[in-house]
């Protein structure tokens, strides 16, 4: 097979400003010395502060990438998830079917190890939201699956006494009580 050439851009967000240009160092290292893979070409921008945040940075590289084959091209798709890649050498890639066989289990393997991953996930959220409604019931409508919500909307707000602001809402209010039970 012949070897694929490709375009691709890494970005990393974090700080401070100097830990960023560090991190994206340390990848480009790292992609340097991945088996079956070769940067021919690389531009490296400087960090510059994130719209919007105070003390966050973002930087990206632009390289021009060679791989060995389809494989080695996939491996570092999902291990280094690129915001953009593009082949550009061949235009046709043919690919034997024990290739791409490979090819798709491993895809199949790294699906099951981020399910696994969100699903640890969410049984220890599961567990903290459990321990919290033992330590902090107050905090809950009616079981430790129902956080209750703060009240943003000012037509929801209640007056002093605790009573709705008008009869509608009132109305409103016990409609959606009776539809919690």
């Amino acid at each position: 097979m012949e070897k694929i050439q490709a375009n691709m851009v890494l970005e990393i967000l974090g700080r401070p400003k100097e830990n960023v240009s560090i991190a994206l160092g340390t990848i480009l290292d790292s992609l340097s010395k991945e088996k079956g893979t070769a940067i021919k070409e690389k531009i490296l921008h400087e960090p510059i502060p994130v719209e919007g945040s105070k003390d966050l940075f973002t930087a990206f590289t632009e390289l021009a990438v060679e791989f060995d084959s389809l494989s080695d091209y996939y491996q570092i798709m999902f291990a280094y998830m690129p915001s953009n890649v593009e082949i550009v050498y061949p235009e046709k890639i043919i690919v034997k079917n024990d290739e791409l066989t490979s090819i798709g289990n491993k895809l199949i393997q790294r699906l099951h190890d981020y399910d696994a991953v969100v699903k640890n996930t969410l049984m220890e959220k599961e567990i903290l939201v459990k321990k919290l409604y033992e330590i902090a019931p107050h905090l809950f409508k009616k079981n430790p699956n129902q956080l209750q919500e703060k009240q943003q909307d000012s037509s929801e707000q209640q007056h002093v006494s605790g009573q709705p602001k008008d009869d509608k809402e009132s109305k409103k209010t016990k409609k959606e009580k009776k539809k919690q039970n």
